[in-house]
Parts: C-alpha cells; structure tokens; sequence
C-alpha cells in the first residue's frame, strides 16, 4: 500500500495571534517537528500545505525538506487545504490512502504515523484515527474509497466527519497526546511548563 501524508498549516492561528506554524517547543517551530514526523515515518510521499503567512512561515525550515503548495483559498478553511493536498498527491502519486496531519498536535511524531499504517495493513479497516478525549481525530488515516467524500468537504469540516459516519470501517488506536493542540499563547505556556 502506497501512503501519502498530507501536512495541513495554512490556517491564519486567529486566536493566538501569530502564526502557530513557527511557535516554538523544544527549539524547534510546531511545523518542524511535524515535517520530522512525517519524514521519519514510513509513508511514501509527503506534502505540506501552506497558505496564510506562508513566506514568513517558509523561511523557517528547509524547503529541501517537505515539498510545500500554497492554497490561495486558505480563508475558505481546513477543507480548501485537505483538497488542495489530496488533489495534488493525486496527480503525482496515486497513494492508496493518505494520513492527514496538523502542524499543532507537538506530540505527534513518526511512531504514531507508522502505528496508523501498520495498524491499516493487520485490521484492513478503511479509516485509522487517533482516539483521545472520548473521540477520534487527526492524524488519521484514509483508505483510497473516501478520497471522493473528503473532496466533498466545506468550509472548515474536518476529516473527523467521514469518520464519524462510517464506524463500520473505523478503527482507532488509543494516543492520549493527541488532545494536546495549541491555539493560543495560554496552550503554549501550558505546553512549556
């Protein structure tokens, strides 16, 4: 199976007042150590998706290191940038099934991403998501038969959605951490001390 990863960061970080993409935790901005996640795990290709902030936001880790497409459309939300990155992975890779990935979860890191494919190949479930606070969510995993549903996604509907409406192809591992995302300064500061 081939695997791609979809990094999403093109959001505006509204709420915490500059761009979450470059805050630090153990010096190194939340967006580069979700590129290293992505780069140490065993998935085939990956991409990162950009828009508010992105020159700002580029000159912070390597382009060498993460193949990066802007979204111009950024303000129409999360799902502009899930399309955006499945459409491009699409016509370059033809993947069997994508992780999509955020740029604030800090404790996100390649274990998890190989424990969602390896979990994929033993249970053949078609979605693999991450379980924590009572629920699932990202990183989460789609198989090839929901690409079509998660280009049908608007505004800022998450992928957390199809997951929720086909249990019968779900499977989840439990990542606790997962929970742990930063939107504001006060999330920052908690995640520091």
């Amino acid at each position: 199976m081939k695997t791609g990863i979809i990094i999403l960061a093109a959001g505006e970080s509204s709420r915490l007042g500059y761009p979450k993409q470059i805050a630090k935790y153990k010096d190194k901005t939340l967006l580069q150590l979700a590129i290293d996640a992505a780069n140490g795990c065993e998935a085939h290709k990956r991409i990162l998706v950009l828009g508010a902030n992105r020159d700002e936001i580029k000159k912070t880790f390597p382009g060498s290191s993460i193949p990066n497409i802007p979204n111009p459309h950024y303000e129409k939300g999360m799902s502009s940038s899930l399309k955006i990155g499945l459409e491009y992975m699409l016509k370059f890779d033809q993947p069997d099934q994508v992780i999509i990935m955020l740029c604030d979860q800090p404790f996100v890191d390649a274990k998890i991403l190989n424990k969602l494919i390896t979990t994929q190949a033993k249970e053949g479930k078609g979605i693999v998501a991450c379980g924590y606070s009572k629920t699932v969510g990202v990183p989460i995993l789609f198989g090839k038969a929901y690409f079509k549903e998660l280009m049908e996604l608007k505004g800022d509907e998450g992928a957390k959605k199809i997951a929720l409406a086909h249990e019968e192809d779900l499977v989840s591992i439990p990542f606790p951490k997962g929970k742990i995302d930063i939107d504001t300064e006060e999330d920052l500061l908690q995640l520091k001390n």
